[in-house]
């Protein structure tokens, strides 16, 4: 992977955890989960004011987490989605610090092993 394809990879990540650091934030992915909702519905279900999650909703959008569309019956109503594929390279990450993790704690067990080996001696 390039520099700047790296460069990329990590500011992703970086807007993905900012964004999904707040608990509001979560609660709106876990709304919009079982399909799109307008805005009112979010903030209705939130117990929130329209100006508040409006600040949520762009850091959402702004890291790719959610996306708003138009239905075509209506421009006024902005319909917001979850977009599971933003998750990918947060799947990635944590696929990576599994592996490490795994092989960290594979590593200790058998040196664990080894000495309980040579102990016996």
């Amino acid at each position: 992977m390039s520099r700047a394809a790296t460069a990329e990879a990590e500011e992703t990540l970086q807007r993905t955890f900012a964004a999904l650091g707040d608990p509001t934030r979560r609660a709106v992915l876990r709304l919009l989960g079982p399909g799109p909702r307008r805005a009112g519905e979010l903030a209705e279900a939130l117990a929130m004011d329209p100006a508040t999650l409006s600040r949520h909703l762009r850091v959402l959008r702004h890291s790719g987490l959610i996306a708003d569309d138009e239905p075509e019956h209506d421009a006024r109503v902005r319909l917001y989605r979850l977009r599971p594929e933003a998750l990918a390279p947060l799947r990635g990450w944590l696929d990576e610090v599994e592996a490490f993790w795994g092989d960290q704690l594979q590593a200790l067990r058998q040196h664990a092993l080894r000495r309980a080996v040579a102990r016996k001696r």
